[in-house]
Formats: C-alpha cells, structure tokens, sequence
C-alpha cells in the first residue's frame, strides 16, 4: 500500500498551544473526565469528608491548647494538664485514622478509573480508520495511554482530593485566625495575597512547558518504538550511533523542557516558602506587642501560631497540587486529542444486511484521493469501473503506484471511497455494518503483520466463532486451522517448538519474511470468506513454494471470489480474468492471453513482471 501513496503524511495538530482561544479553560478541560469518573465519585468524595474532618481535628488541637495555657498552666494547677494532654493526643490519633480512611477510601476507584479511560482510548483507536494511523506517531499515542492516564489516575486520587480539602482547610483556618485577633488575621490575609497572583501567573507559563514535555516524552517514545522495529536495518547499515545522535537530540531537547518545568515549579515554591516565613515573623512581632498592651493572652497567640502551623501545609502544598493539576489538564486535552476524533468510516444509523451473500463485489465508478492531497492534483483512482462475478477470481496488475493496493483497500473500508461507491451483491458496502462487511470479505497483505500470540490465535484471528472451550468448537478450530495451513504451504508451523502453540513473537520477527506471509495467507483462508483480497500475498515466497502454494489457493478459489493483485506472471496464472489498472483507472479486462494479442500497455506491464521474476529467480539461484 505504501506505493501508492505518493503523498505528504501532515502530523496532527497535537501540539496545539495552549494559548490557543479555542482551548478549554481548565476546569472545563478536568470536567470531560467525569463520565468515566462517575462511577468512583462516591468514594472520592467520601475520602474528602475523612480529610477535611482530619483537617477539622487539627485544627481542634489549638484550641485545645489555648485553653489548657490560659487556664491550669495560668492558674497553676497540674491536676488539669494531663487531661488535656490527653485530649491532644486522642485528637492527634483520630486526625491519622480519619488520613488512613481517605487514602483507603480514594486508592481503588482511581485505579478502576485509570483501567476504564485506558480501556475506552484503545477501543477508540480501534475504531479509528487507517488514515487516523497514517498520521499519528504511534510514540503519540503509547504515551497518551500510559502515562497520561497514570497522571489523571494520580491526580484523581490525589490531587484533587487534597485540592479541594486544603483549600477548604484554609479557607476555616482564616475563620479561626479571626477569631483569636481579627489583626493578626489580616496580616496573615494579606501576606499570602502575592501567592494567589503568583499562582495566576504560574498556570499561564507552566501549562505551555507541561504541555511542550508531555508531546516530546511522546516523540521520545516513537524514536525508541522505530529504532527497535528497525533494529535490523539500522544494524545492517551501521547507522546505529545515527540514530543514537537523533535520540540524545531528542532527549537533551526534552531534559531542557523538564528544566524549565523544575524552574517554573521552583519558582513558586520560593514563594510558597517565603511568604508563610515572613507572615509568621510579621505576625510574631505584632502578637507579642499585643500580648504586652493585654490585647491577647499568651494562650490565644500559642493557639495562633498552632493554627496558622496547621494551615502552612494547605498554603505550601497549592504550588504541587497546582503543578500537578496543570499537568493533568494537559493529560486530559492530550487524550481527548484522540477520544474527540471523529471517525469519518463509521457504521449506518440503519444499516443492511445481506441475508444470502454470493461474493459479487463491483466498484462503482469509483473515485478516491488521500485527504492531503493537493489542490490540482487527479484523484489517485479516478472512476473506477469493474466487476467480479460471484466465484471468479479477478487479477488486479499496474505498474507500481498506480493504486492497486488502495483500491482493494477499500473493499473493507480501510479507507472509503471519495467518489462513487462499492457494492457487494448489490448493497453498498457503506451500509452494512463494518462487522458484517468484514465477516464476508478478508484481506491478506503484502506487508504481513502477525502478534505476539500462538500460531493458532493468530490464524484463527478472523475467527470468533471458534473460540472457546467446548469440545465440539476446538475440534472444528482444529479442522479449520489445518486446512488453511495445508492451503498456505506453512507446516513449518507444527516443527515449532511448541508447534502450533508457539509464540511467534512481536510482529513475528522470529519468523522469515515468506513465513510471516504464508501465516497471514492463512488467516485470510480461515476466515471463510465470500471475497478473499489478496495483496500480492506470495511476494516473500521462493518460486517453488509459490507455486504449490498457487495449485492449493486453486481449490480454495474455485467457490470465492477473489481480487488478487498481482506482481508475478504465475500470480496472474491463477485469475480467470485480469484488469489491467492504469492512470486510475481500469483500462482493460479480459483473460490473460485476450490482453496480451490486444493492449500494448498490459504486454508491457506483464513484461515488466517477468524481468522482476527472472530476477528473483537469479538471485535465488546465486544464493
């Protein structure tokens, strides 16, 4: 498919600046987060009413204090002292038992939380069509789903818990301040004002860093993604240090944006730590000339100063609650990035069904066009006209971009149509569900793409019906398996160590390239399909394995209908039909031997072919 996309991939705008007026403010960024919170708000908000009646009882203890200075310490009578030191102490013990009850109360629902939000983003990026993947790094999109998620997970159970208490703490502990010296008070008012300014100015400057680090940590993780899938080329060329001077760029640029977050976050601790120091030095000089006029007792400035110790946690804890918060914000907007895709290949609000399918696919005057394709330029497949009967098997042949891959990509709406449309047995594909599309037409590709699962799950892929346990349904896996490995010429897969059991590894690298292919043209042929599309299946096969691989596929074709494209003369054996595909368009159907007495561009395009195979076949030979 690469071939035929000639064309510019324009990464998406996920790096919009966070300046940007159409952004979110972030409150409202936060609140999208809510329906797949809803179900956890419960304990959550029963942790906040264990830790703001822990912060109720520290701030009892002062009080307590108070009166115990004011009173037997002032009278001297020491019968009252233990009493009250007991008291203390009770309170301190409920004020650590009501902290264990919030950090009991909120663990869970923010790890279920985490699982659901991960969960949705990877059924949305299965939903996605291909062209969403064409351009987005996958790095992205791992980054988004792990540590973004973790990030709200953390934040939810955390930062907003503490966010909402300590500022509630510190709102009652001024109340309190109040009540002891209403000067006193304001003085501590008024000095914690430039924390609040500060604060107003640290959301603007850290959202744009927070932002600029999560992207490029995304970037880092897609350089590492394709450096590991292409450990192989690289190694081959000696373009390792290459690559490692590409990487450490990209490190060394993110290590300069966390320094700038660790500036802009030590920024305001310089504040949160000063200006609690110089209230409290404003606040002491002025208590103990009020003590001295008789304007306060002893015990009221001890309660005081007891009072504003409970709140300078609350006031120095904004600076990381806000960072954090900030930090989650730009998780949030980064996910819903992807969550608020809309999908433009979607199933029909009242979809069709075709009760007795019979595998006759026609395209439609069909048109397509990449959707970055520039103004000025034709559509890559231009009025596409053709028609498989019902059991035939039709070659596709074309020189290389001429969009033979995208046009059977299409078939299952990998991509959609532009123009035109594709019917199978008379029903436009585009009104049938993808599910049921999908269970009568399969695809093998060229490029073979196999998971890190068993050779049975990854040939029995397009097979739900044949999971499970019951006796009767792992003997028909079995039956079904085993032909479409007979038919694939891939017994190589029961020599594995575990047989058919065998984990293939990651993409099945473990495997050759003709494996990998002769495993994926097995998936294809168990799937049971009415079309089978075959991508140039047979690309990574030697000859002689194509060939029996060919006289199997026969049986198969002989009752599916099939749209091979092919880029081998003894491909094109198998069809009983070739449509020749040039400029976009099909130019020429008929049998193999009708087209080369009568069109010139087909003897060229077959001639073309077979100097390709005489190659091979040399190579293979030298080999």
């Amino acid at each position: 498919m690469a071939a035929d996309k000639a064309h510019q991939i324009h990464p998406p705008e996920h790096e919009r600046a966070p300046s940007d007026p159409k952004r979110l403010s972030t409150f409202r960024s936060l609140a999208r987060i809510h329906p797949f919170a809803k179900p956890a708000m419960r304990r959550i908000y029963l942790g906040m009413v264990a830790a703001i009646g822990a912060s109720i009882v520290a701030l009892l203890i002062p009080i307590v204090l108070q009166a115990l200075v004011d009173g037997p310490m002032k009278d001297g009578d020491p019968s009252q002292v233990v009493p009250s030191a007991l008291l203390v102490l009770l309170l301190g013990v409920a004020e650590a038992v009501l902290i264990s009850l919030r950090r009991w109360f909120v663990l869970t629902p923010g790890t279920k939380v985490e699982a659901d939000l991960r969960n949705a983003f990877y059924a949305k990026l299965q939903d996605l069509p291909v062209s969403f993947h064409d351009g987005w790094p996958s790095g992205q999109l791992l980054s988004r789903a792990v540590s973004d998620l973790n990030l709200i997970r953390r934040w939810l159970s955390f930062g907003f818990v503490l966010l909402f208490v300590n500022i509630l703490t510190i709102i009652i502990g001024f109340v309190v301040l109040i009540t002891w010296n209403w000067l006193l008070a304001v003085i501590f008012m008024v000095c914690s004002i430039p924390l609040w300014i500060y604060g107003y100015v640290f959301e603007s400057r850290y959202s744009v860093i927070a932002r600029r680090s999560q992207d490029q940590a995304g970037d880092l993780a897609t350089a590492v993604e394709e450096s590991v899938h292409g450990i192989r080329v690289l190694k081959a060329f000696g373009r390792g240090r290459h690559a490692l001077r590409n990487f450490e760029k990209q490190a060394e640029d993110l290590r300069g944006t966390e320094i700038a977050k660790a500036k802009a976050i030590a920024g305001i601790w310089l504040w949160l730590l000063l200006v609690p120091d110089v209230a409290f030095a404003v606040c002491l000089v002025v208590g103990v000339w009020l003590v001295s006029t008789g304007s306060l007792t002893a015990g009221q400035l001890l309660a005081f100063f007891a009072t504003a110790t409970v709140l300078r946690f609350p006031i120095e804890s904004i600076g990381f609650l806000l960072s954090m918060t900030f930090d989650t914000r730009t998780a949030a907007d980064r996910f819903f990035d992807v969550m608020n895709t809309t999908n433009d290949i979607d199933d029909p609000a009242q979809p069709k069904t075709i009760a007795n399918p019979q595998g006759r696919l026609a395209f439609r005057d069909a048109h397509f066009r990449y959707p970055d394709t520039p103004d000025g330029y034709p559509d890559l497949l231009d009025g596409v006209d053709l028609e498989l009967e019902p059991g035939e098997t039709m070659a596709l042949v074309g020189l290389t971009g001429s969009g033979k891959s995208t046009l059977t990509a299409l078939t299952t709406r990998l991509y959609d149509v532009t123009g035109g449309r594709v019917t199978l047995d008379g029903v436009d594909i585009r009104d049938l569900t993808r599910g049921e599309l999908r269970t009568h037409i399969a695809m093998a590709f060229e490029d073979a793409t196999l998971f890190s699962a068993s050779v049975r799950d990854n040939v029995l892929l397009g097979r739900a019906d044949l999971v499970g346990d019951d006796p009767a349904t792992k003997t028909a896996a079995d039956a079904v398996m085993t032909e479409a490995l007979e038919v694939a010429q891939a017994g190589f897969a029961y020599d594995l160590p575990e047989g058919v059991d065998t984990k293939v590894g990651e993409e099945g690298l473990s495997l050759s390239g003709g494996q990998r292919q002769r495993l994926a043209l097995a998936r294809a042929v168990a799937a049971n399909p009415e079309v089978l599309v075959l991508d140039d299946p047979l690309s990574a096969l030697d000859v002689d394995t194509e060939a029996l691989v060919e006289a199997a596929l026969r049986r198969v074709l002989a009752s599916t209908t099939a749209l091979i494209v092919a880029h081998r003369p003894s491909t094109v054996m198998l069809a009983d039909r070739v449509a020749l595909l040039e400029e976009g368009r099909i130019t020429a159907v008929g049998t193999h031997s009708e087209l080369l007495a009568s069109n010139e561009h087909y003897r060229f395009v077959i001639s073309s072919l077979e100097d390709d195979e005489e190659e091979e076949i040399m190579t293979e030979v030298n080999v």
